[in-house]
């Protein structure tokens, strides 16, 4: 994987603005806009996502850039939970659901497959100085 110089950069970051640009319109829909409680607490735990991508990559080291791609995936899960209230209260439709949840699904599968990257960088890391150390 080539260096990631700024956090635009990352691709689970990329999709989870998308995300984030998709609840902003469905929520803009007459009643769920209405909704107020339901409509900003998702539109924040959208937002969280994109945010804790950035910040972890703004902090110091793997360790707290994966705390923060934790939070930012425990934010789409919290969002996804969101989501069932919507359609449950008519303010989306199935296919809108199924379409939402999908993207949902998707920013958290590559979060997690961000974060696996990032446990494995940091294990071969800590051989290869165990390594070096012997030799």
């Amino acid at each position: 994987m080539p260096t990631i110089l700024k956090f635009e950069d990352i691709v689970a970051w990329q999709k989870a603005l998308e995300l984030s640009d998709l609840i902003y319109s469905y929520s803009n829909n007459d009643k769920f806009s209405k909704d107020f409680g339901l409509k900003d607490q998702m539109r924040r735990a959208s937002v969280s996502v994109v945010s804790n991508i950035a910040e972890g990559f703004e902090r110091e080291g793997n360790n707290q850039f994966i705390y923060f791609l934790l939070i930012a995936k425990a934010s789409a899960g919290e969002l996804r939970a969101q989501l069932y209230i919507a359609r449950n209260q008519n303010y989306i439709s199935q296919n809108e659901f199924d379409s939402i949840n999908n993207k949902v699904i998707e920013v958290s599968k590559t979060i997690s497959g961000f974060i696996s990257y990032l446990r494995l960088q940091k294990k071969n890391s800590i051989e290869s100085k165990k390594l070096s150390k012997l030799s």
